[in-house]
């Protein structure tokens, strides 16, 4: 509950001051979100909504900051959102470890769409997500695994990480590598793809 606190406070304050000098006047808010969400990660949307993953209650939460009000979507049976993040597409994507799979809301009708990972790689505890240039999303397994989702085929691949338990985080870098730390110590960081030529 406080990494959500102190996300969306940064979020808060990187947004108030990108537009104005390093001087600027800053004002933060807080926001309770429901008994019993267990928030987890934060995004935000380009319409200024905040999404959470509300991983005690199983469900992926969108927050108003204009309204301070906030809801939840269910994400299916035993679910336990992990990360989220919004796709190129403007729907949220969540690294749903619950049910295994990469779920894919519509931010307008907030339809649920499952991508779930081969049988094979049933225990994968899925972390964080990143999509590269091409619209493919990246994801990491902390039982050992990296992934990837192409969202206009739907196919999914699951790799091997190459010592074992420890990736977590994934980003994309400016020259569109996905890099991931490992753990524990999160210390370097491994290229795991590159752009196609």
């Amino acid at each position: 509950m406080v990494r959500f606190w102190m996300i969306l406070a940064a979020l808060v304050v990187a947004v108030s001051t990108v537009a104005g000098p390093a001087h600027a006047k800053v004002a933060m808010r807080t926001f309770p979100v429901l008994a019993g969400a267990g928030a987890h990660d934060v995004y935000p949307a380009a319409d200024g909504t905040v999404w959470f993953t509300a991983q005690s209650a199983g469900k992926l939460g969108r927050l108003d900051p204009g309204t301070g009000k906030s809801d939840l979507i269910a994400l299916g049976p035993g679910a336990a959102p992990h990360g989220v993040i919004v796709g190129p597409d403007g729907a949220a994507w969540v690294t749903e470890g619950g049910q295994n799979a990469i779920a894919r809301v519509d931010a307008a009708t907030r339809e649920v769409k499952l991508f779930p990972l081969p049988e094979e790689r049933r225990d994968a505890n899925l972390n964080t997500a990143s999509f590269d240039r091409q619209g493919v999303l990246w994801f990491t397994g902390q039982n050992g695994v990296y992934g990837r989702l192409d969202p206009k085929t739907g196919a999914i691949a699951v790799f091997d990480a190459l010592r074992g338990t420890e990736p977590y985080g994934i980003a994309t870098t400016p020259d569109a590598r996905c890099s991931s730390p490992r753990l524990p110590g999160a210390i370097s960081a491994r290229s795991i793809a590159k752009p196609a030529p």
